[in-house]
């Protein structure tokens, strides 16, 4: 279980021996959300435009992370932690790399990338960790890079809470100087519903031009074709379907 396994918070190994590890930190968001009020705010994910080229052991390192780190049951806690490493991979101050973010000393749980996986979820986190790699990310871990198990308590105020799952609680460590990391601009995905169309509809054609008709009399002496110009032919109708934009959840 999660919640009594040695895993120790993300970036807060040994704060009992040294508090200094943390400039500051509370159960708080500085919005006044508390954690607990966090685990029903998972937003959807979004898919981002940012193409990321990777190797076989990046995704190997992925899969490690998201293993390890989150409560496999939970997608949502799979791709948050997804999110967390390509968001720190995109800060650049962890390592050029996904399993240089991964294998960074002391950030993620002991052994990381050396124990076995043995776990009959492991299709879902591959699957999970293709979906990060070909760019899902959770919205509302946007600019997060630190985690720890949910439910822990530590007294400091610099640290904002984004999003609880997977047995994580997610946030930001906002001190003095931080920024958020540049945007990673979202894409909408067209709708997979086709409209149908039906093959013996009469198709109308919208012209400019105006239509002439052509009228003959029926006495021989007044036959004489005339023509009278009609008012312009009304435009087709057309109904524009504005693009579905796709969320994941």
């Amino acid at each position: 279980m999660i919640a009594t396994r040695w895993k120790t918070p993300l970036l807060l190994i040994g704060i009992a021996a040294s508090p200094l590890l943390l400039a500051g930190c509370s159960q708080t968001a500085s919005h006044g959300m508390s954690v607990a009020s966090l685990t029903d705010a998972v937003t959807p994910s979004f898919l981002s435009s940012r193409s990321y080229k990777y190797s076989m052991k990046d995704k190997e390192c992925l899969q490690r992370a998201m293993f390890f780190e989150s409560n496999r049951s939970s997608r949502d806690g799979m791709i948050a932690v997804g999110t967390v490493v390509m968001n720190r991979l995109r800060s650049g101050q962890h390592g050029s790399t996904i399993c240089e973010v991964v294998g960074e000393k002391g950030q993620f749980a002991p052994g990381v990338l050396t124990r076995p996986m043995n776990s009959r979820a492991l299709p879902d986190v591959e699957e999970a960790a293709e979906a990060v790699l070909k760019g899902e990310r959770k919205a509302k871990l946007k600019n997060t890079m630190f985690f720890h198990t949910a439910g822990l308590r530590f007294p400091y105020k610099n640290m904002h809470y984004t999003m609880v799952a997977g047995g994580n609680a997610f946030y930001e460590k906002r001190g003095r100087n931080w920024q958020p990391l540049s945007d990673e601009p979202m894409v909408a995905m067209a709708s997979g519903k086709s409209q149908k169309t039906d093959p013996t509809a009469p198709v109308l054609v919208a012209s400019a031009e105006p239509v002439v008709k052509t009228i003959v009399h029926a006495d021989p002496a007044k036959q004489a074709a005339t023509t009278a110009a009609a008012a312009p032919a009304l435009p087709a109708k057309t109904t524009t379907v504005a693009a579905q934009q796709t969320y994941v959840t």
